[in-house]
């Protein structure tokens, strides 16, 4: 016997196929459909935010700090493929744009920002600053 996963909405009457339609009706429109998905990682010696741009090209997407944040951007412009003799009966990839921002933290080297974009993963590096150590004063006394 297998076994049923759903999600419980409130309702005692949830089959799998309303459920279905309620989470897909749901999620168009829906804050998490229209930014990427990341990932930020710390080390010792830097932080490490990753992106997941299906669809993007490193053309589309733009980076730039201002003020302490950090904010990345991409437009997908929809590439026309109808060709003559042929119509789409279903067309659900278009025009896509997002924007996200990010505070950065304080001890960061923002001149030494630097970003790659590879297989649709967009790899932002941020690198600390050293952290000053505690310099020690000799004391001399008299001359």
């Amino acid at each position: 016997m297998a076994n049923e996963v759903s999600r419980y909405n409130g309702r005692r009457d949830v089959s799998v196929f309303d459920d279905f339609f309620d989470s897909m009706l749901n999620a168009w429109g829906s804050y998490s459909a229209k930014v990427p998905a990341v990932d930020i990682e710390e080390t010792a010696d830097e932080f490490v935010i990753k992106a997941e741009l299906p669809g993007f090209s490193e053309d589309d997407v733009k980076l730039y700090v201002e003020k302490h944040v950090l904010h990345i951007s991409g437009e997908s412009k929809e590439k026309n493929e109808e060709k003559e003799g042929r119509k789409y009966l279903i067309k659900e990839r278009r025009h896509t744009s997002f924007e996200r921002s990010f505070s950065l933290p304080d001890g960061l080297d923002e001149s030494a920002i630097s970003a790659a974009f590879e297989n649709g993963i967009l790899t932002v590096r941020l690198p600390k600053l050293p952290e000053e150590k505690p310099r020690h004063i000799e004391v001399k006394i008299g001359k």
